[in-house]
């Protein structure tokens, strides 16, 4: 087997899967064959693989900064929430069914042997396999037939080190009562700790360490400063959504997005948020779409009749066509594409309740949520602006109706979506076609000419994945992680 390292976490969004990129980037830079892989995720915010399946984005990222394209063996677990307490599985890839939390909780020791399977699979013929947690391993009640942490640690005989978030405070009792709360055999696993997301003068933390190994017998590999960059890459959580938007800009072009309470993919936001003359606001619950907006964007979801009931419980229906009719736009992307139509219908019960939905009416298509998931990556010309687009597909439903003659995207002779008579509307099932920088900036000079400056979005990534790396050759003792992980 090769080396191995796995970063469980005091808690969820302490930094994790950020810092298994920034270490797959620097371990590739010193020669390394690296893998990224996290047994169990639960994410709305997934990404397509190069062998048809569907991952987590955060493990798409980890295989970007490996110099790798993504594959189902590295995330071979993955939990979608849809409405109400289930959550979509998706084994190896592919949709296995949906459970609730207490039938999840029985069914994940049968789920166990495919993660190991993935896991040597995916490393054999490698240096090192990163392994990130899920969650916290404090967790002890859901401790039975664990796979996301010290179960799987334990099961693949990977040793452990802590992340730890200051930010949020009590990090020594984070770090302390972790370590307390497991058994005896787990705490041998623990090898140490990595503060993250230091703010001001890490010097104060100076006493720390040992009043930490007094109590553990864990050692530091290091005190990590904020990393503002990290804001630049595409986030795994949900939570990073609820960050307050930016404030004071003026004579920007303005995207309000309605906060959807089961949002997927959101990373199709990101390269919209990069560009200097772009203010993307997450429109929160309890708040109305700004009627300064330019563009109104409805994302993806993962049980789009259920956000489209929440989004009219909101009033968000009657701030749409309030926007429209001042003459704005507004783009659908898959959910919110199907949103955009007459009529959504989910007769099967696939994404919650069977039953039906009445559309927003923008735009004359309607939707039957139905058959196999579609699954794949795609390139083709958007018809607004002429310009070639690159994303993926990731959804299931069949949407026909006459709108579709004037479709979003033509794909090599396949159409896909739809736009309005006035072509102030529009929508598709194309994910991350925003990041495909000449489309994205025609678009936008479209809606505002010379408020574009024409972000290069993916070599962005790349740079930022690059400093990031720097950023913990700085700050981490990397050298004895990786005597640890067992690389000498």
């Amino acid at each position: 087997m090769p080396g191995a390292l796995m970063l469980q976490g005091t808690g969820s969004d302490v930094g994790k899967s950020l810092l298994v990129a920034g270490l797959a980037r620097a371990c590739l830079r010193r020669g390394l064959v690296v893998r990224p892989f996290k047994p169990q995720n639960m994410s709305n915010n997934a990404a397509v693989t190069t062998d048809g399946g569907e991952i987590g984005r955060a493990q798409a990222l980890q295989a970007r900064a490996c110099g790798i394209a993504p594959t189902v063996d590295m995330n071979p677990v993955l939990l979608k929430p849809q409405a109400g307490t289930e959550a979509q599985i998706v084994l190896r890839g592919k949709v296995f069914g949906k459970a609730g939390a207490r039938d999840y909780h029985r069914l994940k020791p049968e789920l166990m042997p495919q993660v190991l399977d993935s896991y040597h699979r995916l490393g054999a013929g490698v240096d090192l396999v990163l392994v990130e947690g899920a969650g916290s391993p404090a967790e002890v009640n859901l401790r039975a037939g664990d796979i996301a942490n010290m179960g799987f640690a334990e099961a693949a005989d990977v040793p452990v080190v802590l992340v730890a978030d200051i930010d949020r405070g009590g990090v020594i009792a984070s770090l302390v009562g972790t370590h307390a709360l497991l058994e005896p055999q787990e705490q041998a696993r623990l090898h140490g700790y990595i503060i993250n997301k230091f703010r001001g003068d890490t010097s104060l933390f100076d006493p720390a360490p040992a009043i930490i190994a007094e109590r553990t017998g864990m050692e530091n590999f290091g005190i990590l400063p904020w990393f503002e960059a990290a804001r630049q890459l595409p986030a795994e959580d949900a939570m990073a959504l609820e960050q307050p938007a930016e404030t004071g800009a003026v004579d920007v072009i303005r995207v309000a997005v309605p906060r959807l309470g089961r949002i997927a993919n959101f990373d199709d936001l990101d390269p919209l948020g990069a560009e200097p003359g772009v203010v993307v606001t997450m429109v929160q619950p309890g708040q109305t779409i700004p009627a300064d907006s330019d563009i109104v964007l409805l994302p993806g979801s993962k049980a789009v009749r259920a956000d489209l009931d929440a989004l009219r419980a909101e009033g968000w229906d009657i701030d749409i066509h309030a926007h429209v009719r001042r003459g704005g736009v507004v783009v659908g992307i898959c959910g919110g594409y199907q949103m955009l139509g007459q009529r959504i219908a989910d007769p099967g019960g696939i994404e919650g309740p069977a039953g039906e939905s009445r559309g927003l009416g923008l735009l004359d298509i309607d939707t039957v949520l139905e058959g196999a998931k579609t699954l794949g990556e795609t390139t083709g010309i958007e018809t607004t602006t002429g310009k070639t687009v690159r994303g993926y597909e990731m959804h299931i439903g069949r949407t026909t109706g006459s709108g579709r003659a004037r479709p979003m995207i033509n794909l090599n002779g396949r159409n896909d979506g739809a736009v309005s008579p006035d072509g102030r509307v529009m929508g598709c099932y194309i994910h991350g076609l925003f990041a495909s920088d000449t489309f994205r900036s025609t678009f936008l000079s479209h809606i505002r000419s010379g408020h574009v400056a024409g972000v290069a979005y993916e070599a962005q990534i790349e740079r930022v994945l690059d400093n990031l790396a720097d950023h913990l050759e700085t700050h981490l003792a990397i050298d004895r992680l990786l005597t640890i992980a067992g690389i000498r």
